[in-house]
């Protein structure tokens, strides 16, 4: 940890988006990663998706924090009603808030002032919808949200880049069941 940046805890959906994240935060904040992302499916592409999360932690230099065990119930329960949702509908606001009320609480729980999120440097993800939630709950749990837009600048491309140089697993569909038989659909 350098104590002459504040820390920063950034929620990371996955190892990939996290590569970029963390080069333009690195300047400004001592980042420390936390993967938290029970909606992922299946089980095994939870752990794969976890596993590169940590190898893009390790390559970068910056710690990530990865929950002991997989628990895909309690998303289901935040999301129940909405399966048929489309993408980037209210299933996956629903998703953003399970996750970034989280990333809030684990912030709180460690003493970290700010926390944002990689979901801004996807193409296919609102940063409005994700920066409205994100500041909804910095304000609910007494937490900064740093409401960058990551994506800016050529941040997915320059992920896409990172991702491939450190031969991270960049997945074909968002996460979760729901996302993968719409993906499979339109195929």
């Amino acid at each position: 940890m350098n104590d002459n940046k504040p820390e920063i805890l950034l929620h990371i959906c996955c190892g990939p988006d996290s590569t970029a994240v963390y080069e333009q935060l690195n300047p400004r904040y001592d980042v420390i990663g936390y993967f938290h992302n029970p909606n992922i499916y299946p089980e095994k592409e939870y752990h794969k998706r976890a596993e590169n999360a940590l190898k893009a932690g390790r390559t970068l230099g910056f710690k990530v924090i990865v929950p002991a065990e997989y628990h895909p119930e309690e998303w289901l329960k935040a999301v129940r009603g909405l399966e048929k949702e489309p993408e980037g509908g209210k299933r996956c606001e629903k998703c953003f808030r399970h996750n970034l009320e989280a990333a809030a609480k684990k912030a709180l729980e460690m003493g970290i002032s700010v926390f944002t999120t990689t979901l801004t440097i996807s193409p296919h993800k609102s940063s409005d919808v994700v920066f409205k939630i994100g500041r909804g709950l910095a304000e609910e749990y007494g937490v900064m949200f740093l409401d960058d837009d990551f994506k800016k600048k050529d941040g997915f491309k320059r992920s896409v880049e990172l991702s491939k140089e450190m031969g991270l697993y960049r997945q074909k569909y968002c996460g979760c069941a729901y996302s993968m038989i719409q993906k499979d659909r339109i195929r």
